[in-house]
């Protein structure tokens, strides 16, 4: 039987930190992170969501932004896939629907904000905050994640069941991945208000219902499989082939079995394949820039009129510096990965770039110590659109 969930209430105002309810992050990962759920009443005091339904339509109006309309009609389910139009959400009825918003943290600076109060765990592993729009018995159906994902509650009420449970057969026929038997046990049940938040480890069966209208904001987190990582690593290697030569086979002799493929062409074949290899180095560098390359959607917009390097560096010396919502900006001991490619760490400035990268902003006085090859990576990284002088 499944230990069943810890709950915890808010001790202390909300003050910007981990929302976790006082439990500590030591604490909350050794006893929760990929283990056991933990219901936080007001987790976060006060929160009522950062969008409006009109707001969430006009997200799901824009071609930049993943969007997802689930309409459920007694046991039938429909799925439309966005931009959506105002004339869509006209012809909804009153009850069984939700709209599903991804990556608002890629729009949205409030998004953004709300997602960086994670970021006790890595960058690597936060994926986006989706926001879920509701009405009344509005819901995706029981199922599981294969990630983990803190469910936090804006405005109104939903009601969640959740638990652990071996059979994830799921309904045949269905645009969604839905469970044909959602029967936890044990089965538990709650009903969260504004400000609460449920976290849920990978492969926890559960199914939200909203009890009134809604919003609830998913943190959810990347978890690749074994054969998506080992896909994404022969892509990674491919691209970075230079094999010589071309297969040849001068000695050639006659054959009687033309549809015979020979030892002597396995062998041939076996030498021009040596060729691929890979060691520790080749996967960190894979890692990095596999980690930090944006979805597919993502596109950075370059300034109409870029600013001199002199006057962008008088600039962000006085103003300070803070990366692209859309940026992924990670590191390691040998390198730096921005949106996907990978470089060398300069001998002098790391440290600024590392402080960048951690806390996504850099001061005026770090900006203006920064040594000049930082401040050339900077400017660099201007004229992409992947980051921005301080309003």
């Amino acid at each position: 039987m499944a230990a069943p969930t810890s709950r915890v209430r808010s001790a202390v105002p909300d003050g910007g930190g981990a929302p976790l309810g006082g439990i500590s992050v030591a604490a909350f990962l050794a006893r929760h992170w990929q283990k056991k759920a933990l219901l936080v009443r007001d987790a976060m005091p006060g929160f009522a969501g950062l969008f409006s339904a009109r707001e969430l339509f006009a997200l799901a109006g824009r071609d930049d932004v993943e969007s997802r309309l689930v309409l459920r009609e007694g046991g039938r389910w429909s799925l439309a896939h966005g931009p959506l139009r105002r004339a869509d959400f006209r012809a909804l009825p009153a009850r069984n629907w939700t709209l599903l918003v991804q990556g608002v943290n890629l729009v949205s600076p409030a998004g953004d904000a709300l997602l960086r109060r994670f970021a006790f765990l890595p960058y690597a592993r936060l994926d986006d905050l989706m926001v879920s729009y509701a009405t009344p018995g509005g819901g995706v159906g029981p199922h599981v994640d294969s990630y983990d994902v803190f469910l936090l509650q804006g405005f109104g009420r939903r009601r969640w069941r959740f638990g652990k449970q071996d059979d994830l057969a799921l309904k045949p026929g269905l645009p969604l991945r839905i469970l044909r038997h959602f029967a936890p046990d044990p089965m538990e049940v709650d009903v969260l208000s504004p400000g609460d938040m449920l976290y849920l480890p990978p492969h926890y069966a559960h199914d939200g219902v909203a009890v009134d209208t809604c919003t609830t904001y998913s943190v959810g987190f990347r978890a690749a499989s074994a054969n998506e990582l080992a896909a994404a690593f022969l892509d990674f290697l491919r691209d970075d082939l230079d094999l010589q030569g071309r297969y040849a086979d001068p000695d050639l002799a006659a054959t009687g079995a033309p549809a015979a493929i020979d030892a002597a062409m396995h062998r041939r074949c076996e030498r021009m394949l040596t060729g691929v290899r890979w060691d520790r180095a080749t996967i960190a560098r894979f890692l990095g820039c596999w980690l930090s390359d944006p979805k597919p959607s993502v596109f950075f917009e370059r300034p109409a009129a870029p600013a001199t390097r002199k006057a962008f560096g008088v600039r962000a010396a006085k103003r300070g510096i803070r990366l692209d919502l859309r940026t992924q900006l990670l590191y390691d001991d040998r390198h730096l990965f921005i949106n996907g490619a990978a470089l060398a760490c300069p001998a002098a400035g790391t440290e600024a770039l590392k402080q960048l990268a951690n806390a996504r902003t850099l001061g005026p006085g770090a900006v203006a110590a920064a040594p000049p090859a930082a401040t050339t990576l900077f400017y660099d990284w201007y004229r992409h659109g992947y980051l921005h002088t301080e309003p």
